[in-house]
């Protein structure tokens, strides 16, 4: 006689919370401002303005954009500003800093306004591999989050958990 297998996981009443759930759909487009740079590394600000000026920033049109500098060196507050002012009007929003580090505080964002209804006095478990390298600012905020209406919270995978915290009864 066969034994049937069974998936004792999925019948639990375990909550599985995966960050990449979280992370916003839009695509997001990087403006970065090395390339206005003289060699890379030095603004020059009559050589920038120029530069932006010519710059076509239809790709920008109804898109998120991420605005940075890769370069290692000192940009002033008023580059940025330039570079706003100059698709504001097209972009459907604007960010600062590098594609990861906006989809970091987007998630982190989207993270702090989940309704947590659905997690009182449950089992959950934070996902901690997947496609996507989430930092620890995400972890601290999902723990602080749920640390205090749920029965255990866990890290991992349901196979091999961390416990994180538990409930004393």
């Amino acid at each position: 006689m066969v034994k049937e297998i069974v998936n004792r996981v999925a019948q639990s009443e375990l909550i599985t919370i995966d960050f990449s759930d979280f992370v916003p759909e839009n695509e997001i487009i990087e403006f970065d401002l090395k390339q206005f740079l003289f060699r890379g590394t030095i603004l020059k600000e009559k050589e920038f303005r120029i530069e932006l000026k010519k710059f076509d920033v239809s790709k920008f049109n109804n898109k998120e954009v991420a605005i940075f500098c890769s370069s290692d060196c000192i940009i002033p507050m008023w580059a940025y500003m330039l570079a706003t002012s100059k698709i504001n009007d097209i972009a459907s929003e604007i960010y600062s800093g590098s594609k990861s580090e906006f989809l970091q505080k987007k998630t982190l964002a989207n993270i702090q306004n989940i309704d947590t209804g659905k997690f009182i006095n449950k089992k959950v478990i934070v996902k901690g591999c997947g496609q996507m390298q989430f930092n620890e600012e995400l972890y601290i905020a999902i723990t602080k989050k749920l640390r205090n209406i749920v029965n255990s919270l866990m890290f991992g995978e349901a196979c091999s958990a961390v416990p994180v915290y538990k409930i004393k009864k």
